[in-house]
């Protein structure tokens, strides 16, 4: 499908000078809050769990860039963001050029191959009028011009084209990240963001070392996975029943950590986990020789995100009473779906992980407020002919399991 793309005018401002640093230490300590906010509210006990907080903040807040009144202070809130918006887009912008500077690597598909590609993508409705200013906005602090699609005509090929998009950015690991039905006639813009990360582990474990462990389940359940394991000089720390560990990749600023509470006490961790916890025990890692044994494994993950934004107090942006002015003078938009999908694969020589995150804007449906009907008590039925009126069948229940 060929997808026309639509650009500022002004590309000479794009050179603008960097934030200041303490705006993007803030935007960073906001991202690292809300990355901790949301997988508290995500995760499943024993269920394995992969999504990039980053890519979700970048999707939201190019979608926040438009938003104005009680959707912005709500949506601020809910993302951690502290800056105003006239500081917050370009710390964005500073931080994407930071990330991508230190963690430059050798080209992917060398033997020490390292690579990190974060990427973003407009996608909106041809025809449909958008403010210059907030096209401007999103042109300037993240990369990317308006990609024209008819939503209202052609729904199925606009999800087709944003979906093979991702999948180019993804190196193929993130596939169909836009369901069937996301989509639709009401559909004005679609704001996405890709991230691709492949990195060596510094020291490699060793094939042959590896070999099927014991994995305890919380529930007591013992399963035996692969495990693989290697003797390292890394950086490890224990605070109290937490133990941490650090494991460097061979090129590029990029680095797993590790943290492993007691047994049983992986939910009331995770609980009090926040920004000032997770820095102490960074801060408290120290190089050590570690006999580390860890699992291999690989999986992916779907969010559909919607819900959790708005039980974390995300509440107007997805209904009638959103109010997103600073995106379209129509004045009749709202949040209908925030999509995610993300992927990991660790093994003996290192991390393969990608994600992408798709904030799905629309035109606001009006629907009067459904009647709440609960039959949770005896009742009455019947089976009618309708165009006689004829009753076929009659009767009532009083107990559905008798």
């Amino acid at each position: 499908m060929k997808v026309k793309v639509l650009r500022s005018e002004h590309k000479e401002e794009y050179l603008d000078a960097p934030a200041a640093e303490e705006d993007v230490s803030s935007l960073v300590s906001g991202n690292n809050a809300f990355a901790l906010n949301l997988y508290r509210k995500v995760r499943k006990q024993d269920a394995n769990l992969i999504f990039s907080p980053y890519s979700i903040s970048l999707a939201l807040a190019m979608t926040y860039a438009g938003a104005r009144g009680e959707t912005e202070n709500e949506m601020s809130a809910v993302m951690n963001f502290s800056l105003e918006q006239p500081f917050l887009h370009p710390a964005f912008k500073s931080l994407d050029t930071r990330i991508k500077t230190n963690t430059r690597g050798e080209k992917f598909g060398e033997t020490n191959g390292f690579r990190l590609r974060i990427v973003n993508s407009i996608w909106g409705q041809k025809g449909y009028e958008f403010l210059p200013e907030y096209l401007e906005t999103l042109g300037k602090n993240y990369g990317s011009g308006l990609n024209l699609l008819d939503f209202r005509g052609k729904s199925e090929e606009s999800r087709r084209a944003i979906n093979d998009w991702v999948l180019e950015q993804t190196q193929g690991k993130i596939d169909e990240l836009v369901g069937r039905g996301a989509i639709d006639a009401s559909t004005r813009l679609v704001l996405t963001n890709a991230i691709y990360f492949k990195g060596r582990w510094k020291y490699p474990f060793e094939a042959f070392r590896t070999s099927e462990g014991l994995f305890r389940l919380s529930s007591g359940e013992e399963i035996f996975v692969p495990m693989m394991n290697r003797v390292m000089l890394i950086p490890y720390a224990q605070i109290g029943n937490c133990q941490a560990v650090e494991l460097p990749y061979k090129t590029g600023d990029a680095s797993m950590v590790i943290l492993l509470p007691g047994f049983g006490e992986c939910d009331d961790f995770v609980h009090t986990l926040d920004n000032e916890k997770l820095r102490t025990i960074v801060e408290a890692l120290k190089l050590a020789d570690v006999n580390l044994t860890m699992p291999r494994f690989e999986f992916k993950y779907n969010l559909a995100l919607k819900q959790a934004l708005v039980e974390m107090g995300m509440k107007n942006a997805f209904t009638s009473n959103a109010d997103f002015a600073g995106i379209s003078p129509e004045g009749d938009l709202c949040l209908q779906d925030v999509l995610h999908k993300a992927f990991v694969a660790v093994d003996e020589e290192g991390t393969e992980a990608a994600a992408a995150t798709a904030a799905i804007v629309g035109i606001k449906l009006f629907t009067p407020l459904a009647v709440r009907l609960k039959i949770d008590r005896p009742f009455v039925f019947l089976i009618r002919h309708q165009s006689t009126g004829s009753i076929l069948f009659m009767g009532q229940v009083g107990n559905p399991l008798a």
